[in-house]
């Protein structure tokens, strides 16, 4: 009976996937929701067999790793907790079963649908009946899979296909750190069983079991969607409806919680943990509750609930009430299944239309789905003697009655969520069904109640959802219930908190909750149904805008996680591929042994002249190498260092030529003043003090190509190229001064990685400021920039331009302040910003003013320093200068490099 419960899913699985177009579609609903079914009754026969009678069952099926340090069984344990996962697993996935005959019955890939759900389902019947880590982490592992294959069954949708991706990349986060903790397991405990690690847990030094148990618990936040990794279970509701009923309802999600209630006999000997497990669960109640509370897809309201439940689990692990928590997981798999499948029954008569706001008046179409969903609303909210309040209230009264300061502030926490809860359950009902109708008219037209296989299910879920808290409430949490006498959950006595539960919470505490919940509910039914314009201008102020846009963006956690995780992860994905991949590892790999050996035989086949004389020297060469060899064998060491110190110093003293890719002359300015006009460059400077030869070094570096074109105002222009010019140890800075000689501008246009397009107009007494500045800035600058304006010497105005901004709004103010200005010889307008900086600097028209004095200044830089105060002392500084010795060729401007 134990190994049907395990194959039959399986079993369903394979003739649905791989027999679907044997057995058609009909075939594969008949075989998936019988083999389910019969799966449901068996656990239940289970359930009572083993949970009521205390008896458990061992099953060992075969050795699956045998070797010296590692001894893993595929082996599966029916015990208290075990039956108690199963009972909510398969109950609410035969329900799905049935549900998905009418709600899948238009999609085309019913057999591959059904097939998925039956995988998905025996995945977790392995997760919940392994009887060691391994094989529990096969089902982990199992129904992470499957849950991507079912959020991207309609695979055609983006959105679907992003939203699986996001789930399974989430999951692997909490999957690495599972694997951590089962090898510190492995490495602490010398097995991964379940028996003996739990055996020997309370002989282990506590630091090791909380690195442990910290390792799971980040498993278990990231699989059941705790705050920081949750982002993956909102985005799962793009897939279909009963997919959401199954997998973020009832079982995946609760995988996490299982993992720790199972591993309690380990955890509860580390204080930390369940103090983290408190404190993530509550933050986990009141953030996700928050952000339901303004969500407008009633699909993803109902999976901020998810969340929110599951932090009332996790704040039950962390108050060592396992078995409030287990009673809250099965009453919640039943009434969330309900809140699913109702919605997806809203859904499916609305025209496939998941924004409440424009339902409205849906009760008279939907009156079956209107009472289930009222029933499983109800029950979320822990309203009296529904399934819910007496698993969630008793997880309250539990924070409360530890007496300590975090349960305390943990329980006015848990409260808060749960006041947030009760408002967006109302909201959801009172939108949906209750309000005036608010979506198109053809919406209502076809809206209609699903067929039985749809309706079904939902009044299964209903009864459950109202009295099966009542009925197992004894059994699970009951003062003198022995359901767990076989130690599946473990308490340690000085955790044990029940009776002061019971008995010592003051009343009020206990009805606290049903307080807000009551009076909540009453407030905003009143203010939605008496006062809806004080509700919309609230929304549509100032401060109502910003919280609901802020909440909106969820706490701007995805912001977070894209900007700083998921864009630095591809950077390094990039960078590295680059470097390692197509790079270092091409370099030294085949690519670059290939490429050696190429140039080796290359070489090599050289040296076959056909010269006689050629080969008279290669038999000289290996003669005299014969010969000097072992002399080296007999010198000093002192020697050795003397030859080697000549030959460096010589090399030293070996001026290299460097080839000039630039056109014109190009003029070296050595430390004395001497300076050279060359197309080549003697690489060495003469140090006046020191009367020594110091060898120069002329860095390299590699910027794209780039041109200048400058253009006088009489139309004519000249271009100046120049090719990649290297020059390493590069300050990521040019400097252009541009000195004018005539009335008119010039018209500078530099493409350096950066697109700046600018025209320059100078003053003149002839031309002056003929039209606005915004006539000559006609780019966008691409930033960030300064832009400094000097007069008399002084910075008069100082601008500054971020990446992309628009320089036309702004240039008429700058226009108007500098119209009256007369500019001197001393006068500029520089541009500047990280990687390029412009200075132009303004003259008077009469060109008699620009005298040989400034030209020539340039002459006799000294090149050996730099600063910062002086533009033209920079690393490369290009002077366009008009030559005045080249009157004859009008216009002419040559190019000058001052090479430091």
């Amino acid at each position: 009976m134990y190994l049907t419960i395990i194959i039959l899913p399986l079993l369903s699985s394979i003739v649905s996937g791989f027999f679907g177009r044997k057995v058609g579609v009909t075939g594969s609903h008949l075989i998936a929701c019988v083999s389910v079914v019969l799966t449901t009754i068996l656990s239940v026969i289970s359930f009572l067999e083993v949970g009521i009678n205390n008896i458990s069952v061992y099953i060992k099926l075969f050795t699956w790793i045998d070797s010296e340090s590692l001894n893993v069984s595929w082996g599966f344990v029916f015990d208290s907790l075990t039956v108690s996962m199963l009972i909510p697993v398969l109950i609410v996935s035969s329900l799905v079963h049935i549900y998905s005959i009418g709600y899948m019955s238009h999609d085309p890939h019913n057999q591959r649908f059904f097939s998925y759900l039956s995988l998905f389902t025996f995945m977790m019947i392995i997760l919940v009946t392994s009887n060691n880590y391994l094989l529990m982490f096969v089902g982990w592992e199992g129904v992470g899979v499957c849950s991507y294959l079912l959020v991207s069954f309609w695979f055609t949708r983006i959105a679907a296909n992003q939203s699986s991706i996001s789930a399974f990349l989430t999951n692997r986060v909490g999957d690495c750190f599972l694997t951590i903790g089962m090898f510190a397991i492995l490495w602490s405990f010398g097995n991964i069983d379940y028996s003996t690690v739990f055996s020997i847990a309370p002989l282990m030094n506590e630091n090791i079991i909380t690195i442990i148990g910290i390792c799971l618990l980040i498993g278990a936040m990231a699989k059941s969607s705790q705050v920081g990794l949750h982002v993956w279970l909102p985005m799962a509701m793009e897939g279909p409806t009963p997919v959401s009923a199954l997998i973020h309802a009832a079982t995946m999600v609760t995988a996490g919680v299982y993992l720790l209630m199972r591993s309690s006999p380990l955890i509860e000997y580390s204080n930390t943990v369940l103090l983290l497990c408190l404190w993530i669960g509550a933050i986990t109640t009141v953030f996700s509750s928050l952000i339901g509370l303004f969500q407008q897809d009633i699909k993803k309201v109902i999976a901020y609930s998810t969340m929110s439940q599951l932090g009332m689990m996790v704040v039950a692990i962390g108050l060592s009430s396992y078995n409030v928590a287990l009673f809250h997981l099965v009453n919640h798999a039943f009434y969330k299944a309900l809140l699913f499948l109702g919605a997806g029954a809203v859904i499916h008569a609305v025209s496939d239309n998941q924004d409440f706001r424009k339902y409205g008046g849906l009760k008279a179409f939907l009156p079956l789905t209107y009472s289930v969903m009222l029933i499983a609303s109800l029950s979320l909210v822990a309203f009296p003697f529904m399934t819910g309040f007496y698993s969630k209230d008793f997880i309250l009264e539990s924070a409360y009655g530890q007496f300590y300061f975090s349960s305390t502030v943990v329980y006015f926490i848990s409260t808060i969520g749960a006041m947030f809860t009760t408002l967006y359950s109302v909201k959801v009902l009172y939108l949906t069904f209750l309000t005036n109708p608010n979506g198109p008219i053809v919406n209502y037209k076809h809206a209609h109640e699903g067929d039985i296989f749809m309706s079904m299910p939902l009044i299964i879920l209903a009864v459950f959802s109202i009295f099966f808290g009542y009925v197992t409430k004894d059994m699970f949490i009951g003062l003198g219930s022995n359901f767990f006498q076989d130690n599946s959950l473990f308490i340690h006595p000085s955790h044990e908190i029940m009776l002061d539960t019971e008995f010592a919470v003051p009343t009020f505490f206990k009805i606290l909750p049903l307080i807000f919940t009551i009076s909540l509910s009453i407030i905003s039914i009143i203010i939605s149904e008496f006062t809806p314009k004080a509700l919309i201008n609230f929304k549509l102020s100032r401060f109502g805008y910003n919280i609901f846009s802020f909440f909106n963006q969820r706490f701007l956690i995805e912001m977070f996680y894209n900007r700083y995780v998921t864009d630095l992860v591809l950077k390094l994905g990039g960078q590295t591929t680059k470097v390692l991949d197509k790079g270092s590892i091409e370099l030294v790999g085949p690519f670059g042994l290939e490429k050696a050996l190429l140039n080796l035989s290359t070489n090599i086949s050289k040296l076959d002249t056909g010269v006689i004389t050629s080969y008279a020297l290669y038999i000289l060469v290996g003669l005299t190498f014969y010969i000097v060899l072992p002399l080296f064998y007999e010198l000093d060491n002192s020697l050795l260092l003397i030859i080697l110190f000549a030959l460096v110093t010589i090399k030293k003293s070996i001026p290299c030529i460097i080839k000039s890719y630039l056109s014109g002359n190009i003029k070296y300015v050595n430390h004395c003043g001497v300076s050279c006009t060359t197309k080549h460059i003697n690489c060495y400077k003469y140090n006046c003090n020191k009367r020594y030869m110091q060898g120069y070094k002329l860095y390299k570096f590699s910027y794209r190509a780039f041109s200048t074109t400058v253009s006088h105002s009489n139309n004519s222009s000249f271009n100046i190229s120049r090719r990649n010019l290297s020059l390493n140890s590069f300050n990521g800075k040019f400097t252009y001064k541009v000195l004018i000689e005539e009335a008119g501008y010039i018209h500078i246009t530099v493409s350096l990685g950066y697109l700046l397009g600018i025209t320059i107009p100078y003053y003149s007494e002839a031309a002056g400021f003929e039209n606005s500045l915004a006539d000559y800035f006609y780019y966008t600058l691409s930033g960030p920039f300064i832009i400094k304006f000097n007069y008399m010497g002084s910075e008069v105005h100082s601008l500054y331009i971020y990446e992309g901004f628009d320089l036309s709004g702004l240039v008429d103010r700058i226009h108007s302040e500098l119209w009256d200005f007369h500019f001197s010889d001393e006068d500029y307008v520089r541009i500047l910003n990280p990687d390029i900086e412009l200075i132009f600097i303004r003259f008077p028209a009469d060109k008699n003013n620009v005298s040989n004095n400034i030209i020539d200044s340039y002459d006799h830089v000294d090149c050996t320093t730099v600063s910062e105060n002086q533009a033209y002392k920079q690393s490369l500084i290009d002077i366009l200068e008009y030559d005045k010795k080249s009157q004859k060729k009008k216009n002419k401007l040559k190019l000058w490099y001052y090479l430091q």
